[in-house]
């Protein structure tokens, strides 16, 4: 199913409702990348790159990016004031050690234990996992926000991956074009609904168990 820029917006701004007040926050390619774009002034954050970066802003307006600002997919940043550098050795220092308390991931396939397939598609060439496994292994919470499903109108949320996985039980909270998912003990519970779909929507389109939470509420 294709996703208009509206609906990764959309799924954006929901992820950084997440964030709060003081947070170090790392953000994946693609969808991920534009959560940034969606904090309030009030709430001060240090978002974190892999290439050496604590104190990426918003997106730069077209035609004042810098071409010496970048994050770790190679998108031009800005810096906020108090940003600092580093080499990718201390980068990574910073997530093994678990200072950040948000990872906020794009996904391929999610299982109901919260496993997370990532990386890699049987068939197709990559240059390597790069720092998913830590980023979604060592970071506080971990949020994955991708399409509910594929290309092909199937589901990504399943009962067990079927893809290469990059770290088993690390998912907290899923947010697709569809659903807000929480990993509980319990299981998937389904707690928001994206207008609009509907919950049986929801329900159709994934591929595992699904508890409802007690007051489902619809994002416009």
């Amino acid at each position: 199913m294709a996703m208009g820029i509206d609906s990764r917006n959309r799924m954006a701004k929901r992820a950084a409702a997440e964030i709060k007040d003081s947070m170090i926050v790392n953000l994946g390619i693609g969808i991920p990348s534009l959560v940034s774009n969606h904090l309030p002034p009030s709430i001060d954050v240090m978002f974190h790159a892999e290439n050496g970066i604590l104190g990426m802003g918003k997106s730069p307006e077209k035609g004042e990016e810098d071409p010496n600002l970048c994050n770790a997919a190679g998108f031009p940043v800005t810096i906020v004031p108090g940003g600092s550098f580093f080499d990718s050795a201390t980068a990574f220092g910073m997530i093994r050690s678990g200072y950040l308390d948000i990872s906020i991931l794009g996904g391929l396939e999610v299982s109901e234990q919260g496993d997370l397939a990532n990386w890699i598609v049987p068939g197709k060439r990559v240059s390597g996992i790069g720092g998913a496994m830590e980023l979604a292994k060592k970071a506080k919470i971990v949020i994955v926000l991708m399409n509910h499903t594929n290309k092909n109108g199937k589901p990504k949320i399943l009962k067990e991956c079927t893809m290469p996985l990059t770290a088993k039980r690390c998912v907290n909270l899923i947010i697709t074009d569809m659903a807000v998912i929480d990993v509980t003990e319990r299981g998937l519970v389904l707690k928001e609904v994206m207008a609009p779909y509907t919950i049986n929507d929801v329900i159709e389109n994934t591929a595992s168990s699904l508890l409802l939470s007690n007051n489902v509420t619809t994002i416009t």
